[in-house]
Formats: C-alpha cells, structure tokens, sequence
C-alpha cells in the first residue's frame, strides 16, 4: 500500500466509529494494516499529514463553517435563528424544539467523532513512531509538539460534544483497538477530567505563538491553556445531568476554578503572545481576510479555505449583516438580534454597532434602516471579503479563543476563588471595558467589588463582548441561568413592545433616508452616515432612545417600524416565539440524532427526548 492511500484511510477510520457516507466513497475492500498504520507515521512529514487530517475536521459546513458555530449554537438571550419553527431544522434547534430527526444534528456529531477517531491514530502512534523513540533531538521535539496538538483537538472536540448532547461514549484509543465499539455513554465529568490532565500535558509539548512561529489557524500553547481554563469553568459548572435529570453543578468546583485562574493569568502574563487590540472591529476585520491582527488577541481561529463545504466557511454568508440579492454581495440575515439586545448597549459602546445590524444593504448598494424585528448580527460582513456576487464560501475564518474571552474567565474565577474579585479581576474587566468605550472613558461606569455584583457583571459584559461568537447559550447553561434568563428576556421583549421600564422612550418608529453605503467606513461611521430625522436640538446618536421625533412622514424621509415592528407573536407563538419550546431540566441539551442511537444499542437518548 502507497503512503498516499495511507493517509487517505487514515483519515477516513472514523466510519468504523460512526458509519459516514463522506468516507464511504474513497474507501476500497483493502484493510488498513499494522504495517501501513506504523508506516504513516515513520517521518515527521507523514505525521504531520496525519495531524492535518485530524484538524481538517474542525472546518467546513458540518464543523465551524457553520453549524457548530452559528446554527447549534442558538439561543441565548442575545440572537435567534430567523425564521419560523420547524423540529427538523435549524429553526427547531434554536427554539429549543430541535427533533431527534433533525439533519442540522447528525453531521456535527459524527464529524466530532471523525476527529476523535484521526486524533486518537496520532496520540497511538507518535510514542510508537522510529522517529520519535530514535530519531534526532529536534525531530523528537517537533513530533512532540503534534501529539500535543492532536490531544488539544481530541480536548476541543469532547468539549463541543459535551456541552451540545452531554454524557456521550467515550472512546480514547483508535477504533481499530475497541473490542466492542457499541460502548454506552460515560459521565461527562469523566471525559472533562481526562480532557483536563490532557491538556496540562500538552502544555508542556505545545510552544507558544512566537517560539513555534504559529499563526491563528494553529494552535500554540495559549490555546492549549485557553481552552484547559474554558473546560475547567464548564467542569466547575453545572450542566443537565442524566440521573437525576436536573441541572446540577459539577464535584469539588474551587479546584477547577483554581485552573482555570492559573492558565487565564499565565496567558495574561505573556502580553508579547497575545494581547487586546486597541480596535475591537479590527479584530473581526481581519478574520475576513485570513490575517492576523496586529496584536493577536486571536488565539486560535478554525481557517477556511477552497471554496468547498468541507474546508470552507459560510460565516457572513449565512449569518451577519443582511445584504439584498441584488447588491454587490449577496448574503447574511440568517441569525436575527434580539431587539432587546441592542438596548443591552449603552449608545458609547463601540461594541453595539458591531455586534448588531440595525441596517441593510439595499440592491442599489445603498444603506436602509430596519425594523427591529429585523435585526441581525453584524461582526461578520460580506461586504468586508473582496468576494461579490452570489458566492456562499467566504473563507472567512472562526474565532475560537480571544484575549478579552480568557481575561473575563480569568476574573470570573478570581471572584470565586477569593469570595470577591481582586485588583487583577477588576483591572482585567475594566481593559476590556475601556476598549469598548474608547473616546468615552467617563462613561464606562463602576465595576462592582462585591462578589454578586461582580459576577452579574461579568455576565453581562461577557454578553456584550462575546456576541454572535457562538458563547452565550453555553455561558449561560454553566451559569444554570439559561432558564432565568430566556424568562427574563421574554419579559424585556414584552415590555419592548408596550414601551414601558427601561423602553419607555423607545421610538415607535423611525424616519431616514437611503444613504450611501461604505463597506471601508467603521460600523460607527455607516451608522452616524445614516440620515434619520431628529427634531431641532435633538443628536442623531440619541434617535434610538427618544420617541418618535414625529406623528407624520417628514417630507425626503422613510418610515420604518422601530419598536412597532415587533409584535407579540415575537415573544410567544408556536411558530415566531423567541425560545418557545424551552423547558428547564430538558432543552438545555439536544437530542442525539435517532440513526446514532438505532446503531448502537448501547446508545441512550435521555434527558427527556
């Protein structure tokens, strides 16, 4: 067998685990040897062909190019999937109705397994490889490094399994080496622990960006740690248990908040690694061109490449903000803002115009406000690729860890730790704030110091900071506020639309001109470009936070429905309604997609499905 065929089974093994068709197709009679196996990774070179594969799976429309980072992970209290309900799409997911025949689940959890099973081949073999146990110094530390990789992605694909469908099989050797592959589900805290003494493993395997000269779109020791603290919060958390079938929090969480603190402020210590940009926007600019930003607060990113639905991305495309068919750039609206969410942004937060789209770009490439019901997510554009036209691969990349994501973890967890946050908590917070309301330094407010004020803070700013980035949901399943808030936002929602408490002077509607649109222009500026009628001594920036400046039409201007454009069936309908098929101590998870189950009888649904 050539190595090539090699490393094209290899790469496919995983239909052993969980029967995919993508495999199917370029497997042949021929089995895959002991020989072939140990051949693949006899060189660095061939093992590193072998780790590719194994983040190969990380992209394309199963992986980050979408669903599991922008469809799965609907809803929180900030975005919706627009739409009306169906249980058997990404509609149903997002209403917390998702069925077990739902198509949007069953790719996502067998590419996860996919990668386990290319992970698990790499984490065999490397300690078995000639090279490793006999070849140079630097060979041994290069291959090294690719085990710590390749137990960084097994790490990161457990975790988007648990947090997705929680307690699920747990498998850490090649299928190859399984006597029986039909195994149960294994309690998630047992995964997390493993998960957690892996990463710590790597750490010391994995160089940091500049001493491996790593981009973005490979890992580096500051993922590693990252994403050991990210793991280490949910195992300290609680999520939705099988028996009992109740939220409960996990075992001994001061130890898992103790790591979580101490690989947070070891990043935070090697500010030359990574460090906050001074722009928030142009942190999200350059994941529109594959580039990095100027300070690399982008610790890891998933890359988007080849324009095919394995490899490439539909960020902006599906999601992000809306452009008419007919424009230059055909795409976004799929992901819908919670009208609510703006207003959750003071009108000095740089962040609210990035985060939420309150325009569109019209078929004559013109801006045009609209209705609240309307709003979308906004950090990813079109309109920010060079790509025109219909194309729905933009090859722009996925966020998976940012500098001001491990700050907030970090002073998240000092606060547990200590029973109140500390200076480095609230200096921390306070960075993150004070980049939002650049310019506007006098109105970033006081941090709390008490320790309940100051976790209702962070959960608040991680809101703020981390929208349209596939956190939230998850944030608030660790919180077990995922209830409390989805109430509350129905009840925001509601007031809204009576314009009452903190909407009270929210316009009805709003009166604007079509203006020119300029996709070079800041979010800011495409907002304040915007003509809307104000009356005399009224600011532009305050139109959205007064009533309506008029009862009529002012002559050159459009109306468009502000608060108006939300009506109730917004809130609760069995077909609009914002969250409408949540149920505490259920819903919190989804559902494994029924052909799982029928092909492994060892398999159990739960949690009520």
């Amino acid at each position: 067998m050539k190595k090539s065929k090699s490393i094209l089974i290899l790469s496919c093994l995983a239909g052993a685990l969980f029967f995919t068709n993508s495999c199917s197709d370029f497997l042949n009679p021929e089995n895959l040897s002991s020989i072939s196996e140990a051949q693949q990774f006899d060189s660095t070179a061939d093992t590193f062909a072998a780790l590719v594969g194994v983040y190969s799976q990380l992209g394309g429309d199963d992986g980050y190019g979408q669903r599991l980072s922008l469809i799965i992970p609907q809803s929180g209290d900030d975005f919706r999937t627009s739409g009306s309900y169906n249980c058997n799409d990404r509609r149903g997911v997002a209403t917390f109705g998702a069925c077990a025949t739902n198509t949007e689940l069953n790719n996502p959890f067998g590419k996860l397994y996919t990668g386990i099973e290319r992970a698990n081949l790499v984490i065999k073999n490397i300690p078995l490889s000639p090279v490793y146990q006999s070849g140079t110094t630097d060979d041994k530390k290069l291959m090294d490094r690719y085990l710590g990789e390749a137990l960084t992605l097994r790490a990161q694909y457990y975790y988007e399994l648990i947090r997705n469908w929680g307690d699920v099989p747990f498998y850490l050797v090649p299928a190859s080496d399984v006597p029986d592959q039909n195994v149960p589900k294994t309690d998630r805290d047992i995964i997390y622990d493993q998960m957690i003494d892996d990463l710590a493993k790597a750490a010391t395997l994995v160089p940091w960006r500049s001493e491996g000269g790593t981009t973005s779109n490979r890992i580096s020791k500051g993922f590693v740690k990252g994403l050991r603290a990210r793991i280490a919060l949910a195992r300290a958390g609680y999520s939705l248990r099988r028996n009992p079938q109740v939220m409960a929090q996990g075992s001994n969480p001061q130890k898992y908040y103790q790591i979580a603190f101490d690989e947070c402020k070891d990043i935070m210590n090697h500010a030359g690694e990574h460090s906050l940009n001074p722009s928030y926007e142009n942190v999200f600019r350059a994941l529109h061109t594959n580039a990095q930003d100027a300070t690399n607060e982008v610790i890891f990113s998933v890359g988007a490449f080849g324009g095919g639905t394995r490899t490439d991305s539909k960020i902006g495309y599906y999601n992000g903000l809306k452009h008419h068919d007919n424009s230059n750039w055909k795409g976004g609206g799929g992901i819908n803002a919670l009208p609510t969410y703006f207003y959750e942004f003071t009108k000095y937060d740089l962040r609210r115009d990035m985060n939420v789209g309150i325009f569109t770009v019209n078929a004559a490439n013109q801006a045009e406000l609209v209705a609240a019901n309307s709003f979308t997510d906004s950090k990813y554009r079109k309109s920010w690729t060079s790509i025109t036209g219909p194309s729905q691969t933009l090859a722009v990349d996925w966020p998976l860890l940012r500098v001001s994501d491990v700050m907030l973890m970090f002073a998240e967890a000092d606060n547990e730790l200590h029973g109140a946050p500390s200076a480095d908590a609230i200096n921390a917070v306070k960075a993150v704030r004070n980049r939002a309301y650049t310019g506007n330094l006098t109105q970033v407010g006081t941090i709390p110091t008490d320790k309940v004020g100051f976790f209702n803070y962070i959960v608040k700013e991680r809101m703020l900071e981390l929208g349209s980035e596939g956190i939230r949901k998850y944030d608030l399943i660790r919180w077990n506020l995922l209830a409390t808030k989805i109430a509350e936002t129905k009840q925001k929602l509601t007031d809204f639309i009576n314009g009452v408490g903190a909407y009270a002077n929210v316009p009805l509607d709003i009166y604007y001109k079509v203006s020119a649109f300029d996709p070079t222009k800041t979010a800011q500026q495409n907002i304040t470009t915007i003509d809307v009628f104000t009356n005399t001594g009224v600011a532009k920036a305050d139109v959205f936070y007064l009533p309506s400046q008029s009862t009529t039409i002012p002559t050159g201007y459009k109306k468009i429905a502000w608060r108006s454009g939300v009506l109730p069936t917004y809130v609760n309908d069995p077909s609009a309604g914002y969250a409408q098929y949540f149920q505490v101590n259920k819903r919190e998870l989804l559902p494994i997609y029924f052909e799982f189950i029928q092909n492994n009888p060892a398999l159990t649904q739960d949690y009520g499905y």
